[in-house]
């Protein structure tokens, strides 16, 4: 179950839609909560099985050493509270940890951002669960820290979605947050997203609507995806609250921006990449929604390392 302690509402942010419109959105920090400790706990048994029996065999349980974390390419760093939780929770006082930096630094290759000192057994025991952690964390921060810099200036925000590695939705969310950008729904029960097979199956825009607006919780906004102008109109006329306009061209986003006229918020989404984003944000649209910030993203080259 996630942990949903550190979801807060921003109220009054700006769009080009208004300043009424209310973004839902998780706050900057990780709450490590019951689902982060079981997933630690997870990851290290994964890893460990019955025991490290090559540190067991090799070193004493006494001998105490040093380590760093370094960055072996430029990248934006993440990671820092999933790791001082690995530390706390299965370390002790037998590892002692000096950060020299924080989550969301730029960092370039050669920077130390880590020293640990303590027994051997539990560095080595927690190696490649910490680098697992920093390194996907990482690669999510840079990744989206790409896409941001891409549209800066244009006042439009990138979001992620929910393609989210299983059981790690808090931290990818958690490092598109550090890497710039924000967040969707965290889960299904975040908002009303009507989307193409909801309208397939309900026989229409304005049938997916009436029911969402008679059934769902006041308090949720009601966000329908178009493939179409001439859906658009139909959300519109049926009282969306947002719409998301999914595989438009920017040419044909600009001419759905001045349909629109600022009377919701429009997002825009599919096949949106680093290369195009700019096109899309200059088209005049609120949000583009990037799968790419977590469902295929490259680890970042991190290393710990014996000093």
């Amino acid at each position: 179950m996630l942990d949903r302690a550190g979801e807060q509402a921003q109220p009054g942010l700006p769009t080009r839609a208004g300043a009424w419109y209310r973004l839902r959105m998780f706050a900057p920090t990780l709450s490590i909560g019951p689902s982060i400790d079981a997933l630690i706990d997870l990851s290290l048994a994964e890893d460990v099985g019955l025991g490290d029996v090559t540190s067991d065999a090799l070193l004493p349980p006494t001998q105490r050493g040093l380590a760093v974390l370094e960055a072996r390419e430029a990248m934006v760093f993440c990671g820092r509270p999933m790791i001082d939780r690995l530390l706390q929770r299965w370390s002790g006082e037998r590892v002692s940890a000096a950060w020299s930096t924080q989550d969301g630094a730029r960092v370039d290759a050669g920077t130390v951002l880590l020293r640990l000192e303590g027994s051997v057994r539990a560095l080595l025991l927690l190696e490649r669960t910490l680098l697992n952690f920093a390194q996907r964390m990482s690669g999510v921060a840079t990744q989206t820290r790409r896409y941001v810099d891409a549209v800066e200036g244009t006042g439009t925000r990138v979001v992620d979605t929910r393609k989210t590695l299983p059981g790690w939705r808090a931290l990818d969310k958690y490092a598109v947050r550090v890497g710039g950008a924000h967040n969707h729904r965290a889960a299904l029960d975040g908002g009303v997203l009507i989307k193409d097979n909801h309208i397939a199956f309900v026989g229409g825009v304005a049938e997916a609507v009436r029911r969402a607006r008679e059934a769902a919780p006041h308090l949720l906004k009601i966000e329908v995806e178009v493939e179409s102008l001439s859906q658009l109109d139909e959300a519109l006329a049926a009282g969306a609250d947002l719409v998301l306009l999914d595989n438009f061209t920017p040419e044909q986003i600009a001419v759905a921006v001045a349909r629109v006229g600022g009377r919701v918020p429009l997002e825009a989404s599919g096949g949106i990449t680093l290369d195009s984003i700019r096109a899309f944000a200059e088209a005049g649209v609120d949000f583009i929604s990037v799968g790419a910030l977590t469902h295929s993203v490259k680890a970042a080259d991190l290393a710990l390392e014996v000093e």
